[in-house]
């Protein structure tokens, strides 16, 4: 069974509309998402903006084309076919019109575990770096200085959002190949905010959550990915930058650096 959401594609004549519909859509969310991270944490203009960046992307998707959700997969005939001849396997088989529920859904959730170890290796090295600790710690804050229920929400409904945008309806439009295409859109989407981190990341995941599209062919699997990963860097990354007690009056995400000469930090012995 393949489950889609979202209109069906008009042929040739509504492509431009299609276009530019999307075009939209994305210029849209870039302004939002840089007016997101520039709002107050856990205000309400936080939250009407992020709320309004997700409707954004889903309103582009499933205005633009039929958004595949599950991958299809072969059904089982209502009638079994029996042969002639009986025939008793030595080995039980799994029928071969049956996918596996749970392993479509770990599949993605390990992706998602894994994604993140990658991210925490690298931000336990890049916290060393000033200019790097700062971006991203600019982002982390709105864990710690927010209500922890309400931005895991937020961010796990963006990501399926951005799924189904990114790796819907423009994985789907014509052109170039849909991985290296939606990659360079969402690098160039999260590049919009003046970050650097999140640019870096964005090209990262980027690739790893298309793979998940490419191999199941719907956007419900780099959606948990997403999803999981989201949640996992919000809970757990946070604490590589918060400041302990000691260095409460330091800015947050310089904790552990003090100044070395003029305008430049180093690690704190």
């Amino acid at each position: 069974m393949r489950i889609v959401v979202g209109r069906a594609r008009s042929p040739l004549v509504a492509d431009r509309g299609r276009t530019c519909v999307l075009a939209a859509a994305g210029l849209s969310g870039a302004v939002l998402l840089r007016l997101s991270l520039s709002a107050k944490a856990d205000s309400r203009r936080f939250y009407a903006l992020t709320a309004s960046l997700a409707g954004t992307w889903t309103a582009g998707a499933l205005l633009t084309t039929a958004v595949p959700i599950w991958p299809a997969v072969p059904v089982r005939p209502a009638v079994p076919v029996r042969p002639a001849v009986p025939v008793r396997p030595a080995v039980p088989v799994r029928p071969a019109g049956r996918r596996s529920v749970g392993i479509e859904v770990a599949r993605p959730v390990l992706t998602g575990a894994a994604t993140f170890g990658l991210f925490y290796a690298a931000a336990a090295i890049a916290r060393r770096d000033p200019f790097l600790r700062r971006a991203i710690a600019s982002v982390l804050h709105y864990v710690d200085e927010g209500t922890t229920p309400a931005v895991l929400l937020t961010a796990s409904v963006n990501a399926a959002a951005e799924e189904l945008f990114f790796r819907g309806a423009l994985w789907d439009a014509p052109g170039a190949d849909p991985l290296a295409s939606t990659t360079l859109a969402y690098t160039a989407f999260t590049a919009a905010t003046g970050n650097p981190a999140l640019a870096v990341g964005g090209a990262i995941t980027g690739v790893i959550f298309g793979r998940e599209r490419a191999r199941s062919g719907g956007v419900a699997a780099p959606a948990i990915a997403h999803m999981t990963w989201s949640a996992l860097m919000l809970t757990g990354l946070p604490a590589l930058f918060r400041p302990p007690a000691a260095c409460a009056p330091e800015p947050y995400g310089l904790c552990g650096l003090v100044p070395a000469r003029r305008g430049t930090w180093r690690s704190r012995p």
